[in-house]
């Protein structure tokens, strides 16, 4: 870097510059979140393997765009759809099981999904980090501020994407449905609402959701076998400090999560990033334990 250069970086670039790169993180983490948030506003279920939804999703699309050689959008098609199917073929053959035996139960039988879903990504495409396409990606220029077009890609399709949902659940039958439930079980199902397909459409957003988010992290990152259960605390941390099962929390969580976890890297190393996370978490449980939507 010249001295020309080091003097075009004034503080106010920088802040700017870890502002995009904030916003750029909390709409993966945003787009977890709400994923979080439905499931556990539906069924009272916190699904540790989200996580794993979200690198099988990321995964899924390698060998459609990089074998295949299909455009990019129909590779990430056909990878929530899969992944969609995977989440309602695991609930079917366990957790639809389990679900009488209570809470706890399935949260731990969410941490056994998420280990065997992580050891078969390892298994079909190795441990090695991957990526979908080698080269360099060179960013755009706003005067001194610098963007790399996946970048803007993140941001625009999670802000669709969150659109998408407010659509979802205020004028959609189905999205009412999840509402109703989500305040009410008991008094959704004496409303006579069909809880068997709400539940199925449920698992059916929480996982296109988690698959997208995953492919924003590996198009931002790599792709890991880890890479999902990784991202799991700031996902949770963003969807506890909203309010855990309030999706519309659960975004206002991740962008304060992704834009306060980017300012850090001006105090602390960047690889402290999830600790922040982890300590916003803890806060919001001690001073506000509801988040900061009130949730469930």
């Amino acid at each position: 870097m010249t001295v020309a250069t080091l003097k075009t970086v004034t503080p106010m670039v920088e802040l700017a510059q870890l502002l995009i790169y904030g916003v750029v993180l909390g709409s993966i983490i945003a787009l977890g979140a709400i994923g979080v948030s439905l499931t556990f506003g539906v069924l009272r279920f916190a699904n540790f393997a989200h996580g794993d939804y979200m690198t099988v999703g990321a995964y899924l699309v390698l060998p459609f765009y990089a074998v295949l050689q299909l455009p990019m959008f129909a590779a990430v098609l056909i990878a929530i759809a899969g992944t969609a199917l995977m989440a309602v073929t695991i609930d079917r053959l366990l957790f639809e099981r389990l679900r009488q035996a209570g809470p706890l139960v399935l949260l731990i039988s969410s941490f056994g999904v998420g280990l065997m879903l992580r050891s078969v990504v390892q298994m079909v495409w190795g441990p090695r980090t991957l990526v979908y396409e080698s080269g360099i990606d060179l960013p755009l220029r706003l005067g001194a501020l610098r963007i790399k077009p996946d970048h803007l890609t993140i941001i625009g399709g999670a802000l669709l994407l969150v659109l998408t949902v407010h659509l979802l659940l205020t004028r959609t039958r189905i999205g009412k449905a999840m509402r109703a439930m989500s305040d009410s079980p008991e008094l959704a199902r004496v409303s006579g609402i069909n809880t068997a397909q709400v539940i199925l459409f449920t698992w059916v957003a929480g996982a296109a959701l988690a698959a997208t988010a995953g492919f924003f992290l590996a198009l931002d990152t790599t792709l890991l076998p880890g890479m999902g259960w990784f991202f799991l605390l700031p996902v949770f941390a963003a969807a506890i400090l909203g309010g855990i099962g309030r999706p519309y929390g659960a975004i206002i969580g991740g962008y304060v999560i992704g834009i306060t976890a980017e300012f850090s890297t001006l105090f602390i190393s960047a690889a402290y990033k999830p600790a922040v996370a982890f300590a916003i978490m803890v806060a919001i449980l001690i001073l506000r334990p509801t988040g900061i939507l009130r949730g469930n």
